[in-house]
């Protein structure tokens, strides 16, 4: 791939890690305090993927890290909610 393919595919990885803190900042305002809602976690996980292709593309150890680590992070947190979402229905039934 050209370098400017791989210029917009970090670009794009950049365009949706930082949409996760436009969505939590339209929630925190909808609601009046501090609010990270589901989404924010599926634009980190989205954002720091593309954003790991690209830094492996790059062979920089630093982003590297940073997106494995934070990649973990995110998945982690949506495992949790989504065990939380499965505990509260079968608790209700």
């Amino acid at each position: 791939m050209s370098e400017k393919v791989w210029v917009g595919i970090g670009l794009a990885g950049q365009f949706f890690f930082t949409m996760r803190f436009v969505v939590q900042w339209i929630a925190t305002e909808r609601n009046r305090r501090s609010v990270i809602p589901e989404s924010f976690w599926y634009f980190s996980i989205f954002g720091s993927l593309i954003l790991l292709v690209y830094s492996l593309y790059r062979k920089d150890p630093v982003f590297i890290l940073g997106q494995a680590f934070g990649t973990t992070v995110y998945l982690r947190n949506l495992f949790f909610i989504h065990k939380e979402k499965k505990d509260a229905s079968s608790a209700a039934s």
